[in-house]
């Protein structure tokens, strides 16, 4: 007995043990993160500063979910908000202490969608008109840069260099060959002509309609762009076209000859440059990295601070039924914190941030409820990023106002149900089911068999159904006559400069401009601050942050041809894990959008 009563207290002593060590551990690391992140709270610059903005950056509209294993190691990205680079730029421009702007391009392309670069263009304009200087430099010179470098006083590129110029295109992935060869079923129910979304699953190449629309959608983005470009470098559109057509990707002499780029010279040229800016004698050059301008005050301009909210609601990813992930909008998730917004009296206007090519059906409509709730209190506006379709414009309808840029993606007002079934994957390895049910239609949403015509009729009923409802909302919102709706939808995708001609869209801007819209909406002068929803971590913030500052600087790496189709593989991946509609019902791009 007293070996036993040793035993149990030897075992007990060693979890106790292993349980102390494990929660000092985890104490240890959160003390020593909260120390990182608390040091230097207050940073500061000198007079005659360059803000520099590492075009390697990836900028979304919201802050990424942290993840403590990629922040130890070398894995964690650069990362900045849409927002705080907007705010960055205007702040820098009314701030004396810095002469000038710096686009870096010395690592790898970061990137974000050309509806977001087009705000910081926006911003980058004002900043030129403000009088102070903007220096690029690039080593190998996409279109996506470019948009933003074309504005700069001089632009340089490394003398081993390259610029591409040669128009932009899109690469869907196709998944019926593989379905075939493993047995797995897919049947499919839709409606709109231009409803192509099913294709992935059930072709091995774009159908006729969905290949004119990509065309249309791609040269309305691309003519867009080359009015922007030839406006800044005071080229002729149809002259960047030619080169687009006749050379494609061109040596840094070329891109001089055509007048493309200012310069054809190495980094320290830019940096002699910005020395002679800004008068600073000193050896080095004085800069501020984007990341760490974020927290530095600028005097007289005031952070805000009231108790009238204006709420700015981030909707980032694939909308899916349930709660979801940080990367996906759920709609139980969603509805809670538009309901909550809805009983805070502080809040007196509200913006949503749309990011979404969409996704379930009735997940679109749990939120769009919220959203209606919402106008009947307070004044909602919508601010389309890079892609707000589909399900994404579903919920758009809910507003009274709708912003979006000219090359925002939006539109695809369609609805389709995709079913799958694994009863010859299952066979061909022996497993087989059987069923005992008490009415026809009990099994009807098993996928260990093909639908019968009966059960598609069932699907496709409901299909149409909400089919005729999104057109309904659509007509509603927009007021226009149900007829027209249905001439503009079966689908079909828009770029924001067509959504806006056909009367999808209200007007031009990006996230600021929807801010200042429904400060006026709700009257609130200059008394508001913004409060953001779904709300981030401030030590989180802070940390990332403080490890992405000029003195811990890791540029994204450049990442090989064959890593990088791995990555958009698994993007696709993650396009059918977010299939979990519990009707099978679904409103969500044609193609998980990728512009090359």
């Amino acid at each position: 007995m007293n070996f036993l009563k040793q035993t149990l207290a030897s075992i007990i002593g060693t979890l106790a043990g292993l349980f102390l060590f494990a929660t000092l551990g985890v104490s240890s690391l959160v003390i020593l993160l909260i120390t990182l992140a608390s040091v230097d709270t207050e940073p500061t610059i000198k007079d005659k500063s360059v803000l520099v903005l590492d075009l390697s950056t990836e900028i979304r509209d919201r802050e990424p979910m942290v993840n403590i294993s990629d922040i130890l190691s070398d894995r964690q990205r650069s990362v900045l908000t849409l927002n705080q680079v907007v705010k960055n730029i205007e702040k820098a421009s009314k701030d004396s202490r810095i002469e000038a702007i710096f686009l870096d391009g010395s690592n790898a392309s970061g990137g974000s969608g050309y509806a977001n670069f087009a705000e910081i263009r926006e911003a980058l304009i004002k900043f030129k008109e403000s009088g102070k200087k903007i220096i690029a430099y690039d080593v190998t010179l996409t279109e996506q840069e470019y948009y933003l470098t074309s504005l700069a006083d001089t632009l340089i590129v490394h003398p081993m260099g390259l610029m591409e110029l040669n128009g932009i295109g899109t690469e869907p992935l196709f998944w019926t060959g593989a379905f075939d060869k493993y047995g797995i079923g897919v049947q499919v129910v839709r409606v709109g002509d231009y409803k192509s979304a099913v294709e992935p699953y059930t072709r091995t190449e774009l159908s006729a309609e969905n290949r004119q629309q990509l065309q249309v959608l791609l040269g309305s983005i691309w003519n867009n762009y080359l009015q922007e470009v030839g406006e800044s470098r005071q080229i002729n559109p149809n002259d960047l076209q030619k080169v687009a057509d006749n050379q494609g990707v061109l040596v840094p002499e070329e891109a001089q000859n055509l007048k493309l780029i200012d310069q054809i010279d190495y980094r320290d040229k830019a940096i002699s440059i910005l020395q002679e800016i800004t008068g600073n004698q000193e050896k080095s050059l004085r800069q501020v990295s984007f990341n760490r301008y974020i927290d530095i005050p600028v005097t007289g301009i005031a952070n805000n601070s009231s108790n009238k909210k204006i709420a700015v609601v981030y909707l980032e990813g694939s909308i899916v039924d349930g709660v979801g992930t940080r990367e996906q909008i759920g709609a139980s998730r969603f509805e809670k914190i538009l309901r909550k917004i809805r009983e805070d009296k502080q809040v007196k206007a509200v913006v949503l941030r749309i990011n979404s090519p969409g996704g379930s059906a009735t997940g679109s409509d749990i939120i769009l409820r919220e959203v209606q709730l919402i106008q009947e209190k307070k004044p909602v506006i919508i601010s389309m990023g890079n892609v707000a379709a589909s399900g994404g414009y579903w919920i758009a309808t809910g507003g009274e106002h709708i912003f979006a840029q000219p090359n925002t993606i939006t539109g695809s007002i369609g609805v389709f149900g995709l079913l799958f079934n694994i009863q010859e994957v299952a066979n061909n390895n022996g497993i087989t089911w059987d069923v005992v049910k008490t009415g026809k239609f009990a099994d009807l949403g098993t996928v260990t068999r093909p639908k019968t015509e009966q059960e598609l009729a069932i699907y496709q009923k409901s299909v149409n159904r909400v089919y005729d409802l999104f057109l309904e909302k659509v007509a509603e919102s927009r007021d226009l006559a149900k007829e027209k709706v249905a001439d503009i939808a079966q689908g079909r995708v828009w770029s924001g400069k067509t959504a806006k001609n056909i009367g999808l869209v209200d007007s031009f801007g990006g996230l600021d401009a929807a801010i200042q819209y429904a400060v006026e909406q709700a009257e609130l002068g200059t008394d508001w601050e913004i409060k953001s929803y779904p709300s981030s971590p401030r030590f989180a913030g802070l940390f990332v942050r403080k490890t992405l500052d000029e003195d811990m600087k890791i540029g994204n790496h450049s990442v090989d041809p064959l890593t990088q189709e791995f990555s958009e593989f698994k993007e696709e991946l993650k396009v059918i894990q977010n299939f979990n509609d519990p009707r099978g019902v679904y409103s969500i791009l044609p193609f998980n959008w990728q512009l090359r």
